[in-house]
């Protein structure tokens, strides 16, 4: 072995990697900034503190809304349905809860359809109709 082997003495540098976003933001470093000197640039979020999906789909529609004049109300059950609903359930002796039953829907669906509230859906319609063996809906 002759003196052909040589090492290498060059330094070899190892860094961390590069502070990330959420790290430059965090306290420690923003002090560490402030007391070195450093320029400091802090910005207000505009949507800081809010669900972002629910207020940036607001801001779109909302200058179509306030053009928008004319009134907008949901469907309601017709009268003569809310009393077709119920004479057929009680010529069937049922209560709203068997009803309900029967169709597998909640009671309360049968409650709101009876009293008017509820916003008409014609699957749950022909439901009613085939459970109670009556036509509930006049000619459409």
């Amino acid at each position: 072995m002759s003196g052909s082997i040589s090492q290498d003495w060059e330094p070899v540098v190892i860094r961390k990697k590069a502070p990330t976003a959420a790290a430059r933001k965090d306290e420690k470093a923003v002090n560490a900034a402030r007391r070195s000197g450093a320029e400091i640039e802090t910005i207000k979020k505009s949507t800081a503190g809010t669900n972002k999906a629910a207020s940036s789909s607001t801001s779109l529609n909302t200058r179509k809304l306030d053009e928008d004049t004319e009134n907008l109300a949901h469907d309601k059950v017709p009268t003569e349905l809310k009393k077709n609903i119920m004479q057929a359930r009680m010529d069937k002796k049922l209560t709203q809860a068997q009803l309900a039953q029967i169709i597998n829907e909640k009671p309360q669906v049968i409650q709101e359809y009876e009293s008017g509230k509820a916003i008409p859906n014609q699957q749950i319609i022909s439901k009613l109709e085939r459970a109670l063996g009556a036509k509930l809906r006049g000619k459409k």
